[in-house]
């Protein structure tokens, strides 16, 4: 690949100023081209640059009473302008955005809010119902957008930016805090994903929420740094039909599609017209999947790859470069991946993948999490948890070292489930891993003991995990055992128990 992409000079490397702030990125010549699309409210509204930059100014004039440079400010807001205004203000003002996604329920709204000490949560009447007595909520459509301009704080690539929580194996799910930089880093794989977005025409949007790094930003925030509309939609439920309304009433021209929302649309037999890029990552595609995406969807489906800890580095781009079956691509310029041995050294065989550090998009550490800061890296290596194997200059995804489970599209963290569901009265051991599912790539699966002479039924504890967690991650389904396969230090053993989940899908086809 040449470079000649967003985010990189001439020579292929980054390109970052010594002072950086993202919603000058964003925001940059706030004239009446459109930013978002709002398709919301039922009919469309097309946000300016300007618009947006007014609704920024006003939340920031308002935060600038109550928030100074450094603090956590917390943004409880779905698909909407308002969301992206919220960030921008934050930014703009030199204080740390922290998404936070509506289907959390208290406790999992709990563990975030305290472990990143917020204070003040810009939200709307829905947010602030699901806050409680949580943190203070301000409602961002409800302040005005009077007044002047707000500066730009003085902040470089490395200062604080965005708190991002990651669905973790061991303990609360981890703040991945990310520096100003993140969104430069981003720019190069989601230029490339979307077949070198930017062209005439273009347009984006994606299902997922703008609470996680898939929707902020792989579509949001580089969307408006590259001056490419965004779609803002909100789907009750998705479906072929609603998807293809959205596109059609968008205009939409650039999709990016979780694997999950495609293997929908192809089971509905759906065909999208008008689309000239679909990109995909979160879990691998088959060459079923890609050979569909040509026939349905017109386009060839680029798959990129990235965590939340570092985005963006790998990417196929039909434009540049023919897809290789069971590959996900290759390395983004800018980013230097590797697959390493047991010690630590570049490999051809399977191994570990890693990148190194110097990527724009890698975190600056885990927020007051030292430790897993120092686990997380192998010397100059951030280690992403992944196995793969180079296949040429592609990378085959081989699967994942840890216990996360991916479920339609979501990384769910099983210790938290555990967690939760050990606080029911009747539960005296559990253990949750991913089952295999063809929809969803896995479901959430538990194992229960349950206590001597205790009763419960599995869709009371369903119930249970739904009402205080997030209503993805509750487990689908629930087998009462006498006993859990242990190891002598008393921790569950995971791998027996996703052999047993896998034995039991391939029992029940």
């Amino acid at each position: 690949m040449t470079p000649n992409l967003p985010g990189l000079d001439r020579a292929g490397r980054w390109d970052i100023p010594a002072r950086l702030n993202m919603a000058a990125q964003c925001l940059a010549d706030p004239d009446g081209s459109t930013a978002i699309i709002d398709l919301t409210g039922g009919g469309r509204r097309d946000v300016s640059r300007a618009d947006l930059a007014r609704m920024s100014d006003g939340l920031a004039r308002h935060l600038l009473r109550q928030v100074k440079p450094g603090d956590r400010v917390g943004v409880l807001l779905s698909q909407t302008p308002w969301c992206a205004a919220a960030h921008l203000a934050i930014w703009k003002i030199g204080a740390i955005s922290v998404p936070l996604f509506k289907l959390f329920q208290q406790d999992a709204l709990r563990s975030r809010i305290g472990d990143a000490d917020l204070h003040v949560v810009l939200t709307d009447l829905e947010g602030a119902r699901l806050l409680g007595d949580l943190a203070t909520p301000l409602m961002a459509d409800q302040v005005g957008e009077d007044g002047p301009p707000v500066d730009f704080a003085d902040t470089g690539p490395e200062d604080p930016a965005v708190l991002i929580y990651t669905s973790g194996t061991t303990g609360s799910p981890k703040g991945a805090l990310h520096g100003h930089r993140v969104l430069t880093g981003h720019l190069p794989g989601v230029a490339l994903s979307h077949d070198l977005l930017g062209q005439s025409g273009d347009c984006l949007w994606t299902p997922a929420d703008w609470a996680w790094i898939g929707g902020l930003f792989d579509v949001l925030m580089p969307g408006l740094a590259l001056r490419v509309p965004v779609v803002a939609a909100r789907m009750q439920k998705f479906t072929a039909r609603e998807a293809a309304d959205v596109i059609r009433r968008g205009g939409v021209r650039n999709v990016f599609f979780p694997p999950t929302a495609l293997r929908m649309l192809k089971s509905e037999n759906a065909v999208l017209s008008g689309l000239r890029s679909v990109a995909s990552g979160g879990e691998p595609l088959g060459a079923e999947m890609l050979a569909w995406g040509r026939e349905a969807l017109g386009v060839t489906i680029n798959e990129f790859y990235g965590q939340t800890e570092c985005n963006m580095t790998v990417s196929a781009c039909g434009a540049r470069f023919s897809p290789m079956p069971g590959a996900i691509g290759k390395p983004v310029p800018g980013h230097e991946v590797a697959v390493l041995d047991a010690d630590g050294h570049p490999t051809m065989d399977e191994g570990d993948v890693a990148v190194r550090r110097g990527s724009a998009s890698m975190l600056l550490e885990y927020w007051r999490n030292p430790q897993a800061t120092t686990e997380k890296f192998r010397g100059d290596w951030l280690i992403t948890g992944d196995r793969g194997q180079w296949q040429g200059d592609y990378l085959r995804f081989v699967g994942r070292e840890d216990d996360v489970i991916t479920s339609a599209g979501y990384r769910i963290g099983p210790a938290e489930i555990e967690d939760c569901l050990l606080t029911h009265p009747a539960v005296a051991t559990v253990g949750v891993v991913g089952k295999p599912d063809p929809l969803r790539t896995e479901i959430v699966k538990a194992y229960v003991v349950l206590k001597p002479g205790s009763e419960v039924s599995a869709e009371t504890l369903q119930d249970w995990v739904k009402e205080r967690l997030a209503s993805y991650s509750y487990p689908r389904e629930i087998t009462f055992l006498d006993a859990l396969p242990m190891t002598v230090t008393g921790k569950v053993i995971r791998k027996e128990l996703k052999r047993r989940a896998a034995a039991e899908e391939e029992m029940s086809q």
